[in-house]
């Protein structure tokens, strides 16, 4: 199964990107695998990204996000939610990796994308923490 990094949304959302283009066909790529999706901090950090008053260009209107994150879903995409006992399991992990800063976003996608059974993670982001048993794949490089 094929979990996508924030980065694959953001572009493929922003049709100003120079990485847009890539980015769409990188994830018609992963929904023609039938098993796909992202993790759930994925939706909030889209947002944030998309729909901050200073985005590039201009942000996207609430309404824009949500039309684009149905899309992906009307397109099979599965969104994967932290488990219980999920944040301990996050806090064991970063510290066993040394993840600081704000690496350990990265860290909770992984986990989240991992436990949601993905094994593996489509990034822009060549430094993108991940774990073991879930592959870091660059298809836009």
């Amino acid at each position: 199964m094929i979990a996508l990094d924030t980065n694959l949304l953001v572009y493929a959302h922003r049709s100003a990107t120079a990485e847009h283009k890539a980015a769409r066909a990188a994830i018609e790529r992963a929904a023609a695998s039938d098993r796909w999706g992202f993790a759930a901090p994925v939706v909030a950090e889209f947002w944030g990204v998309v729909t901050h008053p200073s985005a590039s260009g201009r942000p996207s209107t609430p309404k824009e996000a949500q039309r684009f994150l149905a899309a992906l879903a009307d397109a099979g995409a599965h969104v994967w939610s932290p488990g219980t006992g999920f944040g301990l399991r996050l806090a064991q992990l970063a510290a066993d990796l040394q993840v600081s800063g704000n690496r350990v976003f990265d860290l909770q996608i992984a986990l989240c994308a991992f436990e949601g059974g993905a094994r593996e993670l489509w990034s822009h982001d060549a430094r993108f923490v991940t774990i073991a048993g879930l592959r870091l794949v660059r298809p836009l490089a």
